[in-house]
């Protein structure tokens, strides 16, 4: 299967750049699965297309503030670094640029000195193995010198950095945001448990996996980047009784559908307590064994995003959804308008 099967064309006016004020004004697209037939709302009215029985899946990760910018201690050359996951103790996986300046035993300095790094390990697309110095708590130094790391095509600052968090962000960890749950406020969440609607939570944390480009032609050659995941013997719990009362599971995001499905693969289509790394590679062709339906934002050509959302509702009906949505001046990514898969 082709990668160029996945292209659509984006104006570029139409990648959102800043987050709405009110995070349940954007728009919303309900998508039908089986038919391709489209509905066109706005994101607080998402509780017409939700029963009571149904339960939501959330991802509870926060963002690290994991864009850090420092100078190389020889050179004073510039050096940005992106945390993508810790390892151990005070090594972290890392994304360096320029990455060729960074080589094993370089040490880069943030904030004049209140943080050092020093490269022990290089990988392949600036990916580098940094173990950290400083005094006190790193999380508290991190948040002293670290900018919320936004996706490349955002180039607006932001001001509020809680605005690319979701409300019910807690267990932090990610490099990125599970953007499809920006869209809801404590008062959608308790609106929704009121009517019955279940809400459980999960954790990923986004890394390097969600956002690589696919760079073979052939998808069925492309790999994925492990991510952690977690599920509580709680959140297990619910969704079982939900399946068997015949409720329906959506999952919020991506990364939700992602950690959902990798614990239904493992349990023979039934959920667990568990944790651990996930490479799953959702597209088209595969077998789904955990969720219903699926709330998410609207995503780059080619990606692996847009394969998985094509994989649920079938790449001609999502092809068609996002030429729809070009035409209706939608906007995309991380900021942007949502989609409901039903």
């Amino acid at each position: 299967m082709k990668v160029e099967l996945f292209d659509f064309y984006l104006p570029e006016e139409q990648i959102a750049q800043v987050p709405l004020e009110d995070r349940t004004a954007s728009k919303l697209m309900v998508l039908n699965k089986k038919s391709g037939e489209l509905e066109h709302t706005t994101f607080s009215q998402v509780k017409n297309y939700l029963r009571k029985g149904d339960c939501l899946v959330l991802n509870d990760t926060r963002v690290l503030p994991a864009r850090l910018f420092g100078v190389k201690l020889d050179t004073g050359a510039k050096v940005e670094v992106l945390l993508l996951k810790q390892l151990e103790g005070d090594k972290w996986e890392t994304l360096v640029k320029p990455a060729k300046r960074v080589k094993e035993g370089t040490i880069i300095e943030f904030g004049d000195g209140l943080l050092k790094a020093t490269c022990v390990g290089t990988a392949e697309h600036g990916g580098r193995t940094l173990e950290f110095e400083y005094e006190g708590i790193f999380y508290e130094v991190l948040d002293q010198l670290g900018e919320m790391p936004l996706p490349p095509y955002i180039k607006e600052q932001l001001d509020d950095r809680e605005r690319y968090q979701t409300v019910f962000a807690r267990e932090r960890g990610s490099a990125a945001a599970p953007t499809a749950g920006l869209h809801f406020t404590e008062e959608l969440l308790s609106e929704l448990k009121e009517m019955g609607i279940h809400i459980a939570f999960i954790t990923l944390h986004v890394g390097l996996g969600t956002f690589r480009p696919v760079s073979v032609e052939d998808i069925n050659e492309h790999e994925m980047h492990a991510e952690f995941y977690q599920m509580t013997e709680g959140t297990a719990r619910l969704l079982n009784q939900v399946r068997e009362q015949g409720g329906r599971i959506i999952s919020v995001g991506t990364t939700s559908t992602r950690t959902l499905e990798t614990i239904a693969r493992d349990h023979n289509g039934k959920f667990k307590e568990a944790s651990g790394w996930t490479d799953i590679f959702i597209y088209p062709g595969f077998e789904w064994k955990a969720i219903d339906g699926m709330i998410t934002n609207f995503h780059l050509p080619k990606s692996t995003l847009i394969m998985l959302v094509s994989a649920l509702a079938g790449r001609e009906n999502v092809l068609n959804a996002y030429n729809t949505a070009v035409k209706q001046g939608y906007r995309f990514f991380s900021f942007g308008d949502a989609m409901l898969i039903l």
